[in-house]
């Protein structure tokens, strides 16, 4: 009875066309390393991300109620870049299922983590208009406890990832405490016995201080004017900061 199995190479070329398909999300996951973004709604998120992709301020889509947003930016001959993935701020199930996907059905490289010294653009529920009335003292309350629920997300992902995560702070909004940014930014580092830094503690026990990186930079992502003390080009130069060090993280540099 003749033999009809396949020729070697033809059962191979499944085994070859898959090691292919490795290869090549490989390169294309040093190159586009997926970043998610994360904070309250009001921080600021989409905006950020609209300025380190290059788009028109507001161009992005709408936070409230929509699903994880994906964005990619190409910058330099290299062809690297970023593919953002931004976690709505709603406290609601699209949020939450957008945090599983993120941290742990497709977990990404690493988490810009938005956050407003209590500044963040209050929301009225959904089929109302204007800005909230809430207070600083309920934003801070209401970041902290949001950071609360993300950060065990990335502590569960941090420990089971065969290399590092890396965790940017990023404290947004400086304009409007442009004579405090520092001492702000050192309000939200690891070590500064502030509430947000003793999660930050926490956080980095939890995952393992070599499986987590945690760095904690100022930003701006938007002006109206040069009022405040802080310039558009005070703006670029927090930006450019962010975006190289997102690079060093990201082994682009």
């Amino acid at each position: 009875m003749p033999d009809r199995r396949a020729p070697r190479g033809v059962r191979s070329l499944p085994n070859a066309l898959a090691r292919g398909r490795e290869r090549v999300t490989g390169v294309l996951g040093q190159r586009f390393p997926t970043v998610a973004v994360t904070g309250m709604t009001g921080v600021g998120k989409t905006e950020l991300v609209d300025h380190l992709c290059g788009r028109p301020s507001g161009s992005g889509t709408p936070e409230a109620g929509s699903a994880v947003l994906e964005r990619r930016v190409r910058r330099g001959a290299r062809l690297t870049g970023f593919r953002f993935r931004v976690v709505p701020g709603d406290n609601a199930a699209t949020r939450l299922g957008a945090l599983d996907d993120v941290f742990h059905d497709d977990p990404v490289d690493g988490v810009l983590h938005v956050v407003a010294n209590g500044h963040a653009t209050g929301r009225r529920p959904a089929g109302t208009s204007g800005r909230a009335d809430v207070t600083r003292e309920q934003q801070l309350a209401a970041e902290l406890e949001d950071w609360t629920v993300t950060a065990h997300r990335i502590a569960s992902m941090a420990v089971r990832r065969s290399r590092p995560t890396w965790l940017v702070v990023v404290v947004t909004k400086v304009d409007l405490y442009a004579d405090d940014i520092d001492a702000v930014v050192r309000s939200y580092s690891p070590g500064s016995g502030t509430p947000f830094g003793d999660r930050l503690d926490e956080l980095r026990a939890l995952a393992g201080g070599a499986n987590l990186s945690i760095d904690v930079l100022p930003a701006c992502s938007h002006l109206d004017s040069d009022a405040g003390g802080v310039t558009r080009k005070d703006r670029d130069r927090y930006l450019a900061a962010l975006e190289t060090r997102m690079a060093q993280l990201s082994g682009h540099v």
